[in-house]
């Protein structure tokens, strides 16, 4: 990184550093520390893999994502850009600590809202006990809330995002997930569309997994890969009918104490379903850390529902013949749509061949 660059980012830094005298500055004001913290830990993968100080198991990785990030722009027609071309050891478990709240007898997430990414169900930390206190002080006022540690961090393009020493365990098909998932994001945004973003971003992600594998003759792992992308849907197909089930609860206009008898009831039936349904699903099923500890309401708003958007853009996909420059031609026209009418054609409606 240049000292221009450095300069102009600190200037920025002390523009918002200004703002600080409101609860939201002070937290634009974190998220710009920790981003500049993150962005100078940088260093190019190719110097990383040449140092003999590099653990084999790191350099192992990286080599593999290098291999990904050229797939990514060659044959998916991702962005071709400093993102996921270098890596930053972050000395911590996770990267950044996700907030979600949710009102005592509501599914709705609570929303905030920022600049050029528009409103989003959470808040993110770059140190846990800030995420903490957060939570702390929502939970007083009355909130459900469930903090998650984080392992992926994105800036939506707008810096050269690096691949953090949090998700270097990952096998490299869950790197080549992660990868393919957010150069889409990249790529096409639509804000405050969560539903539309994230379900164009999992349909690149697993034609992208799905080629690549093939491309390598790993029938076995595409399989594998497969049937945990099908496990994962039926666990938020679960979670969904439960969030179902408590928004007609929350909208009957029954008393406190029979809501809250009904909503302890519906997440005992919840851990029920989840252990049969996950019986057969290995050590490590999906959402096991939410089931290991307390089940309420902001866990549940965090589940995306655009999942339900997934086979629109399938279609798109199928009905271009699987040309992904089309494809993407296409989802920008939509993107330029009322959100509406958006997800009329996508969510709703078969796309026409």
């Amino acid at each position: 990184m240049n000292s221009s660059s450095i300069a102009s980012r600190i200037c920025a830094l002390c523009a918002i550093a200004l703002l600080c005298a409101s609860e939201a500055g002070c937290y634009l004001l974190q998220s710009a520390q920790g981003e500049l913290e993150l962005l100078s830990k940088r260093q190019p993968i190719s110097r990383v893999i040449a140092d003999p100080k590099t653990p084999p198991s790191v350099r192992e990785r990286l080599e593999a994502v290098a291999q990904i990030r050229q797939f990514a722009t060659r044959v998916l027609e991702l962005p071709d850009n400093g993102s996921y071309r270098s890596y930053a050891d972050v000395g911590r478990p996770y990267v950044v600590w996700n907030v979600v709240a949710a009102p005592e007898f509501s599914v709705d997430p609570k929303e905030w809202c920022y600049p050029i990414v528009g409103c989003v169900a959470y808040r993110g930390y770059f140190a846990e006990r800030r995420a903490r206190a957060f939570a702390n002080k929502l939970e007083r006022k009355g909130f459900d809330v469930s903090v998650a540690g984080v392992a992926a961090y994105s800036t939506l393009g707008h810096f050269d995002d690096p691949v953090l020493s949090t998700m270097i365990g990952w096998s490299d098909v869950e790197l080549a997930s992660i990868i393919f998932h957010e150069l889409t994001h990249q790529m096409i945004y639509v804000p405050n569309d969560a539903d539309f973003d994230e379900a164009l971003a999992v349909t690149v992600e697993e034609e992208g997994v799905r080629r690549w594998l093939e491309s390598q003759g790993r029938e076995r792992d595409l399989e594998r890969y497969q049937l945990d992308e099908q496990r994962a849907r039926e666990v938020v197909a679960l979670l969904s009918r439960t969030r179902d089930q408590l928004q007609a609860l929350y909208a009957s206009g029954v008393d406190a104490a029979r809501m809250r008898e009904g909503k302890a009831a519906a997440f005992a039936s919840l851990r029920e379903s989840y252990a049969r349904l996950t019986r057969d699903f290995g050590r490590d099923p999906p959402f096991k850390t939410w089931f290991e500890g307390e089940l309420n309401n902001a866990q549940l708003a965090s589940v995306a529902t655009y999942y339900d958007c997934v086979p629109g853009f399938k279609r798109l996909l199928k009905a271009v013949h699987g040309d992904l420059a089309t494809f993407y031609r296409r989802v920008k026209e939509l993107a330029r749509l009322e959100q509406k009418k958006r997800d009329a054609l996508l969510c709703e409606a078969p796309l026409a061949e």
